[in-house]
């Protein structure tokens, strides 16, 4: 018999959402606890897959890792999958993490279906079983279609789709090279030979903005032997192998994926994967996921830390490292270069949408990873850099805007990369920015600020002062914009806003602070900031304005950041917005919750954006101005926490006094330190850091409520 994949774990009944009765009733029986569970045995890939509530994916991958090997269904998100389908389509390679457009899936979909008579078998859905689905950091497996069990895992460049099946009969694997995320480009096989199958594509990137171009090669085994045969290929370029097999048996395919050609594929394939058993990759694998994740180690609830460990695996999926493991990769021209020897390349990104918390948290979490992601940033530069994709990327990837301040903000943190080089592209990218409409000329500001403050820590006074001044040329237009936004002020895209309103963007020049607090007055900005959550201005399931509260804590007044960072993490809140509109009746719902409904309804995690957001969070702290080395503090989720920084370094954050209680006092080390902001590299020292807080005597904040607001209940929407 197969090794038994270990059994997820499930939240209790109190942290579930209603959704999808099918979904309900696959989720109300838990798991027995474990007292020996790792930060892996913790992680639920559910979450966050059930329709357009996070846009995940349950699939198998590893740390960083360029394979997302899991099930394709119909319905499904834009990852492929869907928790409420009950139809299977395949399985395929590579996934979008969490992100949007037009989504379907991912690279090389394969299918194995029972052959049929008068009408074939595989001409009808495949039905799941639901019941049998499991997932875990690193293996997914399901039964479908009357039994055969399918199981999945993968390294960084690797995966493995095993099938067992129930009974004797005749099959047929197939495999799709035109499944991809976004518009398949071109498809074709190189190689039909079992024993080395490859194929070569090309697909757009997400919203097709550009293109990537991926190498595959497969190897076929049944029961652990090559069977030497030769794929047929039919319309749609389907590759088809008609297997004959009896009860029991297993048939496994292995593949390799590879940004440079066939020949690295099959390097990957078989470095990575070898002869090596399933069993053994997997614990590999998991280990693997144990190492990331462990370096951070919360004290508290078995489901608070689970919802935890799950949100910290999201954030440790990208950007993907893309080396084969010759060090040679393709950049974003598609010329074959190699990485120096000790370093990695790393390629998929989505910084619009995630420079404000996944990339400060690497620098965090990841410090040793972080100077070659700055590396392979700054590598985006040379010869100029688009802010979407090229046509030649080396992997599936979103956009690149604002890299600048991710390299800033990295650099102040103590991580070396070439910064001559960064400076020199921030420069040259300034000129290609788009300025035309108000959350374009605070987004480029941002990006010229970077760019000014990265020249002034490197000695090139006239270059900062040229900057600063492009920069804050931006005020203008804030202040008769934003100051006191008028009747269309919370109207979806107005003026031209990309997504959002006039009152979210309207906080976004976090970098200007200062100015904004001068021009306003610190009261005045004191009592809009309470206008804005109290009349349910505020919108958690987009970017542009989930760092607005901290900024009460920020200046001066800590009470309703740590009111609303905890209402957020722990309670179910109006959410009016959408990426396009407004409801006209407020979903409500957790913004974050322990359930395949794991995010609120429209509310994408985008490569880890939103996730980190609610790492940080439960830390209590958070990069309020990305580029600045410090952090907000406000009350942490958890009594106890220990940070693994690396080189010895270790941090415990305690937390004294209740979790419902505001900061009062802040100390590293019996140090006093400030309660608006904690420096990086005081973090960084390693040390105990405590938190002291106290309950407030009045409950003065908003409450993120709406009195037209609608609840889900057994997947409907009913008003409150």
């Amino acid at each position: 018999m197969p090794p038994a994949i270990p059994t997820p774990f499930r939240p209790s009944r109190s942290s579930r959402i209603l959704t999808h009765p099918l979904v309900l009733t696959l989720l109300l029986v838990p798991a027995a606890a474990s007292a020996q569970d790792t930060p892996a045995d913790l992680v639920d890939p559910f979450v966050g897959t059930l329709a357009d509530f996070g846009q995940l994916t349950p699939a198998a991958v590893a740390p960083f890792g360029m394979v997302q090997l899991g099930p394709d269904t119909s319905p499904a998100n834009h990852a492929g999958y869907d928790h409420a389908a009950t139809t299977l389509l395949g399985f395929s390679h590579t996934r979008g993490v969490g992100v949007g457009c037009g989504g379907a899936g991912g690279d090389l979909m394969i299918a194995l279906r029972y052959a049929g008579s008068d009408v074939p078998r595989d001409a009808a859905p495949a039905q799941v079983d639901k019941t049998s689905e499991r997932a875990r950091a690193g293996t997914y497996s399901v039964r479908y279609d009357g039994g055969i069990l399918a199981e999945t895992t993968a390294t960084r460049g690797g995966g493995v789709l095993r099938f067992t099946v129930p009974r004797a009969g005749t099959l047929d694997l197939r495999i799709d090279p035109r499944r991809s995320y976004a518009k398949r480009l071109s498809a074709n096989w190189a190689r039909l030979d079992s024993d080395d199958l490859r194929a070569d594509l090309v697909a757009g990137t997400v919203c097709d903005q550009g293109a990537y171009r991926l190498h595959t090669a497969s190897r076929i085994r049944v029961n652990g032997r090559l069977v030497h045969r030769r794929l047929s290929v039919g319309a749609g370029d389907l590759a088809t192998l008609r297997l004959v097999a009896r009860a029991g048996d297993r048939i496994e395919i292995r593949t390799g994926l590879s940004s440079v050609d066939g020949g690295g594929a099959a390097l990957t394939r078989d470095t990575e994967l070898g002869d090596r058993s399933f069993a053994t990759i997997a614990a590999a694998t998991r280990s693997d996921w144990n190492r990331v994740l462990g370096r951070v180690v919360p004290t508290g609830p078995r489901d608070r830390r689970a919802l935890f460990y799950t949100s910290l695996y999201r954030v440790m999926q990208t950007p993907v490292a893309i080396d084969d493991p010759d060090g040679r990769h393709r950049d974003k021209t598609g010329r074959i270069a190699v990485s120096p020897r000790g370093t990695t390349r790393y390629a998929s990104w989505s910084l619009w949408d995630n420079y404000r918390t996944q990339m400060p948290l690497l620098a965090l979490l990841q410090p040793e990873r972080s100077p070659d992601i700055a590396a392979s940033l700054v590598a985006l530069y040379a010869g100029g850099k688009p802010q979407w994709s090229t046509r030649d990327e080396p992997f599936l990837t979103v956009r690149t805007e604002h890299a600048g301040i991710a390299l800033l903000d990295m650099h102040r943190k103590g991580i070396a990369f070439d910064t001559d080089a960064a400076l020199a592209g921030m420069v040259a990218d300034s000129a290609t920015l788009k300025r035309g409409t108000p959350d374009e000329q605070i987004e480029a500001a941002y990006d010229d600020w970077a760019t000014a403050e990265l020249a002034r820590d490197l000695g090139r006074t006239d270059l900062a002062a040229r900057f600063t001044a492009k920069a804050l040329s931006y005020r203008p237009m804030w202040r008769s914009v934003f100051q006191s936004p008028g009747a269309d002020g919370d109207v979806v895209k107005a003026r031209g806003l990309y997504q959002g309103t006039l009152w979210q963007y309207r906080w976004a020049p976090v970098f200007d602070l200062g100015w904004i607090t001068k021009t306003v007055g610190r009261v005045r900005l004191l009592g809009e900031l309470q206008t804005f959550f109290g009349q349910g201005l505020f919108n958690m399931t987009n970017e542009p304005d989930i760092h607005v509260p901290w900024i009460f804590a920020a200046l001066g007044d800590p009470r309703p950041t740590a009111d609303l960072v905890r209402t957020i993490l722990t309670r179910p809140i109006a959410h009016p917005y959408t990426n396009s509109g407004k409801l006209a009746v407020p979903f409500v719902g957790p913004s974050f919750a322990l359930a395949p409904q794991g995010f609120a309804d429209g509310m994408d995690d985008d490569a880890g954006g939103m996730t980190a957001w609610y790492v940080f969070a439960a830390l209590g702290l958070y990069p309020l101005v990305p580029g600045e080395p410090w952090y907000v503090p406000t009350t942490p989720a958890f009594e106890r926490v220990r940070l693994d920084l690396g080189k010895g370094r270790v941090l415990n954050i305690r937390r004294d006094g209740p979790a419902d209680g505001v900061v009062q006092r802040v100390t590293l080390d019996g140090r006093a330190l400030s309660t608006t902001r904690i420096d990086h590299a005081d973090l960084m020292r390693g040390g105990t850091l405590v938190v002291t807080t106290q309950a407030p005597r009045l409950q003065n904040v908003p409450q993120l409520q709406d009195s037209r607001a609608r609840v889900a209940v057994d997947g409907m929407l009913h008003p409150r």
